[in-house]
């Protein structure tokens, strides 16, 4: 369960784009302490991430020696909506409720048929569950 304070206005507008975006920026740390971004879709539930992963990735390698991670979202063009996150990653983590998987597919129905997939495919090839917990917020609105 996530730590981070969701209350406060500024909480609140993260959550809200915890809800409603689609593309989020996972940082992972490499064995060498070089920082690793890569742009993921993500479902926020229970207070936490859920990310997918295909196997053999570099970032579940990164996850298995450091589950801290940084996370934030694309700003708007003049620098403003700046929200950084940090949190600690299980992975691999338990395999998502149906609930989970309905509200997924949903979210990325027109990206999956942008990648000319089933969801099913894409749940074939992205088989490996990342969970996050936010432990802290920072940026400004």
């Amino acid at each position: 369960m996530s730590t981070v304070d969701l209350s406060t206005e500024f909480g609140a507008h993260v959550e809200k784009r915890l809800e409603t975006d689609t593309l989020i920026w996972l940082t992972t740390v490499g064995s060498t302490g070089t920082p690793y971004p890569t742009l993921v879709w993500f479902l926020w539930t229970n207070s936490e991430l859920l990310i997918f992963s295909q196997p053999d990735k570099p970032k579940l390698r990164h996850l298995a020696r450091n589950q801290q991670v940084a996370l934030n979202f694309q700003s708007n063009p003049h620098g403003g909506d700046v929200v950084v996150m940090h949190g600690v990653a299980r992975a691999p983590a338990e395999l998502p409720s149906e609930e989970e998987r309905r509200i997924y597919a949903q979210k990325y129905t027109e990206g999956i048929k942008g990648l000319g997939m089933t969801y099913e495919q894409l749940a074939a090839e992205y088989s490996v569950p990342i969970r996050i917990r936010l432990e802290k917020l920072r940026g400004w609105a």
